[in-house]
């Protein structure tokens, strides 16, 4: 019987996701509702670039232990006019002491927390059809106003 193959990454491009402040909706049942607004940015890669539309947002769930569930949607364009929908889901979590210290933004080692996401992409043009099909996850930086992340097709 034949085994499965071992999942590689190949890297589609870094997003630099620049960010507004948060407005803060409260503790709800399922813990702290944040809604972090997308202003902007750029994403650059081998067969992906061009700019992050503002518009987005981040629908943030902060839990008692001080960890995120990300929530994104927003709208890239491409460098040659293509307009693709992005969806990320994810979560953010580490020590409570630099948990904290995101909280006050301030600029923390990426090595000291877990920032992962998966990517869902939507577009109609045949040229980028592809992102339809794959699937697609990341690792991610926040900073004081934007998160980085390198995001990489699963091949």
């Amino acid at each position: 019987m034949s085994e499965p193959l071992a999942p590689g990454l190949e890297l589609l491009a870094r997003f630099t996701v620049t960010l507004a402040d948060p407005l803060e909706i409260g503790d709800t049942p399922w813990g702290r509702r944040r809604v972090i607004g997308i202003t902007g940015g750029r994403f650059a890669g081998p067969r992906l670039s061009g700019e992050i539309l503002p518009g987005g947002a981040d629908w943030q769930v902060v839990h008692a232990d001080g960890s995120a569930s990300i929530d994104t949607r927003y709208t890239l364009r491409t460098d040659d006019g293509v307009l693709v929908s992005l969806a990320t889901r994810g979560v953010r979590h580490g020590p409570p002491e630099v948990l904290a210290a995101l909280a006050e933004r301030d600029d923390v080692d990426p090595a000291s927390y877990y920032f992962k996401v998966g990517l869902t992409f939507e577009v109609a043009d045949p040229a980028y059809g592809w992102l339809n099909r794959v699937v697609a996850v990341g690792s991610a930086v926040r900073h004081p106003d934007a998160v980085i992340y390198d995001a990489y097709a699963v091949t």
